[in-house]
């Protein structure tokens, strides 16, 4: 068990730190996506907490069964030796690949808790729709989450060097970075070790999907769409499968679960109407369209066009990687990039890429139908799109 990025510490290790060291115990969840750092978080949290602890992974193809999680839980209990002052902590990675985890977790906790003994555990995964079902079902009550996103401008900045428009097109995986200087390489390493380990591993190891092949196919039409409104219907001509919308629907929802793609729905007063609208493409983390695209920065920058979607993207990546709820809004030939809704405020955004990006007059439309307490012009003209990529978007979202 090794660290890769030790000289840089994410905030969220502070977070896991004091909630080691409280006196209460919890189950503490971490989830992502793949290659956003969790493993190192937490080895990061364990060393500036000085407890002994105890590392297990399930991330083998086959996965494990139960019987692994006891044998690792018995191993730490081995490094508490009652119910005194000893305190240990067990970390089991990729948690949601053993069926039925959530049982066996349960049932062990509730012998700790009753045996008085301070075994600390924290469960790391990256399907956060596995690993939430189990929570739910079997672990109410019992545990806190800590949810880690694709890494953000400030963060690549501070350890990489990354400057805007390297974030803008290689994104955020940070261990990637080390190959920015040969792009053809990078590509490769992002499509190979990083796509189709989660698809492979997270997605069809773990989920029934009939369809592989078409899976993949919807990861790389979301990509080339990212930032864009598409039917399920034009996917469906897109991607000339005899599949139908409930399984397009379905794969991008899976997809965005890892942490791939997603499709954001369009605002609307009615749950029932924004669930049926067409979705807008968004790629979680802007390297993945570089990626696919097999484009050099250089022509992406150069190509307005695209570099505008690219900038689109990366802004609603940025977005939904806060956790936000985030949409889109179009009437007619009206629209309104980005609609964010926040302690029941609502937030217009529209991205503007450069001097010569024409801003419609969305925002307006949009508020002669809904209720608007905030516009935003992120890019030139407004907040700058540095700015806005490297801070919170709740210091924008507020006030």
């Amino acid at each position: 068990m090794s660290s890769s990025l030790p000289s840089y510490t994410r905030p969220a290790v502070a977070t896991l730190v004091a909630r080691l060291r409280e006196p209460r115990r919890h189950l503490q969840v971490v989830l992502g996506p793949r290659q956003t750092g969790k493993t190192t978080l937490v080895l990061q949290a364990l060393e500036r907490a000085a407890l002994r602890s105890r590392y297990g992974s399930a991330d083998e193809v086959g996965g494990r069964d139960r019987e692994w999680i006891a044998t690792e839980w018995d191993a730490a209990r081995a490094l508490v030796s009652g119910p005194g002052d000893e305190e240990a902590v067990l970390v089991l990675d990729e948690v949601q690949k053993v069926a039925g985890w959530s049982e066996t977790v349960k049932r062990l906790w509730d012998e700790d808790t009753r045996a008085g003994l301070r075994l600390r555990v924290v469960l790391l995964g990256s399907s956060p729709l596995l690993v939430g079902r189990g929570l739910t079902e079997s672990l109410a009550g019992r545990f806190e989450t800590i949810r880690v996103p694709h890494w953000s401008l400030a963060e690549m900045a501070e350890a990489f060097g990354f400057g805007l428009d390297e974030f803008v097109y290689f994104g955020g995986y940070p261990g990637a970075a080390a190959l920015v200087g040969d792009e053809s390489r990078w590509r490769r390493y992002v499509l190979d070790s990083l796509v189709e380990t989660v698809v492979a591993r997270d997605i069809l190891l773990t989920t029934r999907v009939d369809k592989p092949a078409l899976l993949r196919r919807v990861f790389a039409l979301a990509c080339a769409y990212s930032g864009q409104v598409l039917s399920y219907t034009k996917m469906l001509g897109q991607l000339q499968d005899a599949g139908n919308t409930t399984t397009i629907a379905h794969y991008l929802e899976l997809l965005g679960q890892a942490g791939l793609v997603t499709g954001l729905q369009k605002f609307s007063g009615s749950e029932v109407r924004r669930r049926g609208s067409s979705p807008k493409l968004l790629a979680l983390n802007t390297g993945l369209v570089s990626a696919v695209a097999g484009r050099s920065l250089a022509e992406t920058r150069s190509d307005s066009a695209a570099w505008g979607r690219l900038v689109e993207s990366a802004v609603g990546a940025h977005l939904v990687n806060h956790d936000l709820d985030v949409t889109y809004w179009r009437e007619g030939n009206h629209e309104v990039d980005y609609v964010v809704r926040r302690e029941g405020r609502i937030t217009a955004i529209e991205v503007k890429s450069g001097p010569r990006a024409r801003v419609s007059d969305g925002f307006a439309a949009l508020a002669a139908r809904h209720r608007l307490d905030r516009r935003l012009l992120v890019g030139e003209g407004g907040i700058d799109l540095a700015d806005f990529l490297q801070s919170p978007p709740e210091r924008f979202l507020s006030g």
